[in-house]
């Protein structure tokens, strides 16, 4: 005879609970509350970063807006432009930053790009830091869609340690701009300490805002003031965590997790294919590098291929460039930096993902590999979905402007794309753009600040998991 409480092979079981096995299949044990609570709690984290961006946005307007902030009245279309632009660090402008605003209507510039770039959530749960010392879950939760990190726990360390790699990184470069500027260009010195540091700011967000109606095209040969300026666009594209992980493992590349390689990888060779991709096609242009040395023309051409990454700056008029390298720089800015940095754009993780899918296909492997890894097929949903989501966000505002306006196609392509990747280079056509059309650049910015993928996922009312799979099906394509 079998004994009570134990299995037909000899071992123990526990007797069942009729209460027990209930709990857990309704989920009523903490694990299960929790399993069933985190990702509402994560909704709403999405709708207050949401909420976040946009009410600095509608701050940001009211301030401009404020005749003291200006050197003529301002339209609130002006206001809500710039203080988009500014919030989601793009560098699109219907007026002249540096003759339209006062010096204060500078600083509410700098400070609106400044909370955007940190994220305004992260700068509330900074602040709430500060005061409380310690953290919530629900804090916690908010930062960790602001910040994208991947675990709860860390999100402490992490907001303080974006907050120091903020500091530090803009520190320098506004310190190496000031003293070029007191030095090689006779500024006062405390204009050299402002041009410094709101240039080092705007950099390191990767926003593009500068204090000179033609960008840095003044300094297009002036390595001291273009070098310090890519090397901030270029860290605060490569996103947090790679930054924090190669404080950490700076001198063993090998314990680099999958997402830094990729990052540094697709970087290197981003930076230098923009770079040859440059020099190749305006060498000869006589409205861009043409009238350079080749030094200068060297220089030239690595600041446009790097500013793309996603900064507004330009040293050479890029309306100006032909057809082919406004092609190519769409391109650049369309994939953008990396993910969880300042930089937008689909970003060089999602591109890296894509590369080796179809590479795999190609060469019809089951899996997608890449440096010894094989990629999920969540990674590799998640990546079609991010690309395609973009693809449809461009396409869409082109043919609505194209079809509604005098404008040449690749004008209106390049405007569309570097909004949406919140890049701020233009043709300029921004200012002349009917009003319509700048509403639906401002929607395109703060889009693709967000996300497409992470603003579908905020506003979304209803979370479903489904309990079954269906039979699977396999359709022709091609």
């Amino acid at each position: 005879m079998e004994a009570r409480g134990a299995s037909q092979d000899g071992t123990a079981r526990a007797p069942r609970d009729v209460g027990t096995v209930a709990a857990h299949t309704a989920g009523a044990t903490p694990g299960g509350l929790l399993r069933r609570l985190v990702p509402g709690m994560r909704r709403r984290a999405g709708l207050l970063v949401v909420a976040g961006f946009a009410g600095a946005v509608v701050v940001g307007t009211l301030l401009l807006l404020v005749p003291a902030t200006a050197t003529r009245p301002t339209t609130v279309l002006e206001a809500l432009f710039t203080a988009t632009s500014a919030v989601c660090v793009t560098g699109l402008v219907v007026v002249d930053t540096a003759t339209h605003w006062t010096p204060l209507g500078q600083v509410v510039v700098l400070l609106l790009i400044q909370a955007g770039g940190l994220g305004i959530m992260t700068l509330a749960t900074l602040l709430g830091l500060v005061i409380q010392r310690r953290l919530g879950l629900g804090s916690r939760l908010v930062a960790a869609a602001s910040t994208r990190s991947v675990g709860t726990g860390e999100v402490r360390s992490v907001l303080l340690g974006v907050a120091r790699v903020t500091a530090v990184c803009e520190a320098v470069v506004a310190a190496l701009l000031t003293v070029r500027f007191a030095v090689a260009y006779d500024m006062p010195f405390g204009t050299a300490v402002w041009q410094g540091v709101f240039h080092a700011v705007s950099a390191f967000s990767n926003a593009g805002f500068g204090l000179y109606s033609d960008s840095l095209v003044p300094f297009v040969a002036d390595p001291w003031i273009c070098l310090p300026l890519v090397g901030a666009v270029v860290v605060g594209g490569l996103g947090f965590p790679v930054l924090f992980e190669l404080r950490r493992e700076h001198r063993r590349p090998r314990r680099w997790s999958i997402h830094t390689k990729i990052t540094m990888l697709m970087t290197a060779v981003l930076l230098l294919g923009g770079w040859l991709f440059m020099l190749a096609a305006e060498w000869s242009n006589p409205a861009t590098l043409g009238p350079l040395s080749t030094p200068g023309k060297l220089l030239a051409g690595f600041v446009a291929g790097a500013m793309p990454r996603t900064a507004g700056f330009n040293s050479v008029d890029v309306g100006a460039m032909d057809d082919g390298t406004l092609l190519g720089t769409g391109v650049l800015m369309f994939i953008g930096g990396g993910s969880a940095g300042t930089a937008g754009g689909i970003k060089v993780t999602t591109f890296a993902v894509l590369l080796v899918v179809i590479w795999s296909e190609l060469r019809g492997d089951p899996d997608a590999t890449i440096l010894d890894r094989r990629m999920t097929p969540a990674v590799q949903r998640q990546a079609l979905a991010v690309a395609l989501l973009s693809v449809a966000a461009v396409i869409i505002p082109t043919l609505v402007m194209t079809a509604t306006s005098d404008l040449s196609l690749d004008e209106v392509l390049f405007e569309v794309v570097s909004a949406l990747a919140t890049v701020g280079l233009s043709t300029g056509i921004t200012a002349e753009l009917a009003p319509a059309h700048q509403l639906l650049l401002v929607a395109l910015m703060f889009v693709g600040r967000l996300g497409p993928v992470s603003l579908g996922a905020a506003l979304a009312v209803r979370e479903r998991q489904r309990l079954f799979r269906l039979p699977e099906g396999a359709p022709l394509v091609g």
